[in-house]
């Protein structure tokens, strides 16, 4: 057990996690020239692509130090704030954290909030300063920046690059030196923590695992302490490039069990595995579930494929621990699901991977975030969607979620930051310098403002060089009104959203403009309202298309022409009594677009 060191690498996105990785599993050998590369632990095409981790990955590198074999398990965690959960359990399965920050552009908020997560797990911090070979590399500068954020002394920072190879051994050397070897009592009951778990179409649900206490076997009879299910081990082993079977995997090792587990509700990520022989007395703790802050509706466009949307997504929730879901129905859309996402990355990723995994064309409709009513009679209920809004006239007061967000960014953008989050209702709470031309804000926003565009916006006015992070705070009072869009006086519950009243009317109004660039004229003429309550604030009218009725007649009396005219109004009347109107899917997102 001494020989072993579980590591994470922590660092913003787009610091060269992953390029560091490869760097590692090359130099020790873990991986033959031929098997290697970019981006190796990226095994999604989407990953790939975007140049952006999504998922965590675990892999046990061998490397052998003054005569001595040592087992290193790496688990690469994602960057993006939207997959914090994926870090969260990362963290919990190790004992120490490469933190790594881009001598080019410094500590970001992602790198401090990661930070935190991984002392607040008691982790042993090892800084490398990664892509010191870049002609903007300000080394000496951000080696000031690490030493204020973690009070080390500036010689234990590790100077790297994992383009060109250099200081790949001292990192080896520092994780051999500084990260403890797991502590665990071997003789002791198993006691083993789920972090992860993947789907395989042949062989069921393989779930990653550390081992605590105790030790696991191949054939022996296995536990899960949350749902109490019991299973056989048909096969256990560590986690290489591939699977590779082991009799035994022991105390402090990191590994992975398949026991023809079929369905998604049986492992949860955070459960304890234990034997039934010998059961241990209580689960690991400090594990908590995911909170989702954006929900949106997922609909089949087809309503027949409601079937195997549910089938698609139980498989993308195995690989995929953060998204919920609840089947739901809309008066537009049919049958589909209510799901919840930890942010606008990870809705559009399940979108893409729904496409993609499962050749599934889905509709999303318009995401918003969960709001708390309070009823005059003292009920609470939480919605998750507009359309659970009560009656107005019983309504005592509405309370939307509030988050901290850290914004971090050259100086000379303070102004237009600002201004972009006050317009977000945001308060500010403070501002930093953390150097002359690095500032970090700190603001207090509605989570609903931010959930749309704001990321984008922030990019833009910064020129790219914004950090942004968050997490929630708390639930707070506001006067919020549901507003109604209405085609042709129906209403359209997949586009209704709960916005704040001094913005209602604007809103409803970019709203109407927006759909009816979208929707495709027809036959008959198409009214598109927007209402709060029975109040119309907005409308927008579609022309009707005309066939040109009275071609044919060229001369003779003007009355040949108005009866063909009139026959033509009257068919336009009946049409417009049982014609309906097709939405497209663009028409749902027009509210991401509105600007």
């Amino acid at each position: 057990m001494k020989n072993i060191r579980n590591f994470c690498i922590i660092a913003h996105i787009d610091h060269g996690k992953s390029t560091l990785a490869d760097r590692l599993l090359e130099f020790t050998g873990t991986i033959s020239k031929r098997e290697m590369e970019n981006q190796v632990l990226d095994d999604m095409d989407l990953e790939k692509e975007r140049g952006i981790t999504i998922k965590s990955h675990a892999i046990q590198m061998n490397y052998k130090r003054h005569g001595v074999e040592y087992a290193l398990n790496l688990i690469d965690t994602p960057g993006h704030v939207d997959f914090s959960y994926e870090v969260s359990r990362s963290i919990a399965s190790c004992e120490g954290a490469l933190l790594i920050v881009d001598a080019a552009q410094g500590i970001q908020a992602q790198t401090i909030s990661n930070l935190y997560l991984a002392l607040g797990n008691d982790l042993a911090i090892i800084p490398v300063l990664n892509k010191i070979d870049l002609p903007s590399a300000e080394p000496e500068v951000v080696k000031d920046q690490i030493v204020d954020l973690l009070g080390c002394k500036r010689e234990e920072i590790i100077s790297a690059s994992g383009k060109t190879g250099i200081g790949i051994q001292e990192i080896l050397d520092a994780i051999i030196e500084r990260v403890p070897s797991p502590k665990g009592d071997p003789q002791a009951p198993l006691q083993a923590l789920i972090f992860d778990s993947v789907f395989n179409s042949f062989r069921g649900i393989i779930a990653y695992y550390k081992v605590l206490n105790g030790e696991i076997r191949k054939g022996e009879k296995v536990k899960f302490f949350n749902t109490g299910s019991e299973y056989l081990a048909d096969e256990v082993g560590n986690l290489k490039l591939g699977l590779a079977p082991r009799d035994v995997v022991k105390t402090g090792d990191v590994g992975y069990i398949i026991s023809g587990i079929k369905s998604a509700r049986e492992v949860k990520v955070g459960d304890t595995i234990t034997s039934v022989a010998n059961p241990c007395e209580k689960g690991v703790d400090g594990f908590e579930d995911v909170k989702p802050m954006v929900f949106a509706g997922i609909y089949p466009v087809d309503t027949d494929d409601f079937e195997e949307l549910r089938y698609s997504m139980e498989k993308l929730q195995l690989n995929d621990a953060s998204l919920t879901w609840e089947p739901e129905a809309s008066a537009a859309l049919g049958f589909g699901f209510r799901c919840g996402f930890l942010g606008m990355l990870h809705m559009e990723i399940v979108q893409e991977r729904l496409e993609r995994e499962f050749n599934m064309t889905v509709i999303t409709t318009v995401p918003n975030v969960s709001y708390i009513a309070h009823i005059t009679n003292g009920e609470v209920i939480y919605m998750n969607n507009p359309s659970d809004m009560p009656d107005p006239s019983k309504l005592d007061f509405i309370e939307e979620p509030f988050i901290k967000a850290n914004i971090i960014s050259k100086t000379e953008f303070v102004g237009s930051i600002i201004k972009l989050c006050m317009e977000k209702r945001g308060i500010i709470l403070n501002q930093t310098y953390l150097t002359t031309d690095r500032v970090e804000l700190v603001f207090e926003i509605p989570l609903g403002e931010i959930v749309f565009d704001f990321y984008d916006k922030l990019k833009s006015i910064s020129k790219g060089y914004a950090s942004f992070d968050y997490h929630p705070i708390d639930y707070r009072q506001s006067d919020l009104v549901k507003l109604d869009i209405l085609i042709n006086s129906d209403q359209v519950d997949a586009l209704s959203a709960l916005i704040h009243r001094t913005r209602a009317h604007e809103f409803g109004k970019k709203i109407c403009e927006k759909l009816k660039e979208l929707i495709p004229r027809q036959q008959f003429q198409i009214a598109i309202q927007a209402a709060i309550g029975a109040k119309i604030v907005s409308r927008e009218n579609i022309s009707a298309m005309r066939k040109d009725v009275t071609a044919k007649c060229y001369g003779g009396d003007i009355s040949r022409k108005r009866k063909l005219l009139e026959k033509q109004k009257e068919g336009k009347k009946r049409m417009r009594q049982v014609g309906n109107v097709e939405i497209p899917q663009s028409a749902f997102m027009a509210v991401l677009k509105l600007d």
